[in-house]
């Protein structure tokens, strides 16, 4: 088995998605954090591509969170049975970044009223869109699972993608039941019930 660290700082943001990986996978990974302030122009030129989170696999660093949960997913088994699987899962992923890069945007608007306006509408049709969107495939569905009958990225991605909108907006994200009992359904995962319960609190 490689040696796995993942570098990235002392919040969930971009990186959590790769956490949640190794631990549904139960793949022993060094959890690297660091906090803003080490965040030189020395570690950044370490970095692959000057930006966190990277993985290093046998201390050989790479870069970019989707690519790496998309790397862990296939090697432990958390991608489809086939390529029409695979595309699903994929297709769900790009949803969940969609409905973050939304959120990052209204979030750090440094405009007060951009902000406000940005808020509104992710309140308002960003985030009943996406919701929807999710209901429908689990509608369709009928596993409980967004793709097939098991646990992939897909389910992992929409968890952790779900962590802001359902404590900002917990109205318009209770009107989702279906979306709701999928979230406490992955929760209570033996592997990432222990984490998830126990983990630090942070803004993003």
């Amino acid at each position: 088995m490689p040696a796995y660290k993942l570098v990235y700082f002392d919040i969930r943001g971009r990186g959590e998605i790769v956490r949640l990986c190794f631990l549904s996978a139960g793949v022993k990974f060094e959890d690297a954090r660091i906090d803003f302030s080490e965040w030189s122009e020395k570690v950044k030129e370490a970095s692959p591509f000057g930006q966190l989170p990277y993985l290093e696999i046998d201390g050989k660093k790479y870069a970019q969170s989707t690519a790496i949960a998309n790397y862990i997913s296939r090697e432990f088994g958390l991608y489809g049975d086939n390529s029409l699987d695979n595309l699903s899962i994929d297709g769900i992923v790009a949803l969940t970044v969609d409905y973050f890069d939304a959120w990052v945007k209204s979030h750090f608007e440094k405009d007060a009223n951009k902000k406000v306006e940005l808020q509104a509408k992710l309140k308002n049709e960003d985030l009943p869109k996406f919701l929807g969107h999710l209901d429908k495939i689990l509608t369709e569905n009928k596993s409980g699972f967004y793709v097939r009958n098991r646990l992939t990225l897909a389910d992992l991605a929409v968890y952790h993608t779900l962590d802001n909108p359902q404590r900002d907006y917990p109205e318009v994200y209770a009107q989702y039941p279906k979306v709701v009992e999928h979230r406490k359904k992955i929760a209570s995962l033996p592997r990432l019930a222990p984490y998830l319960s126990s983990r630090k609190v942070t803004e993003l």
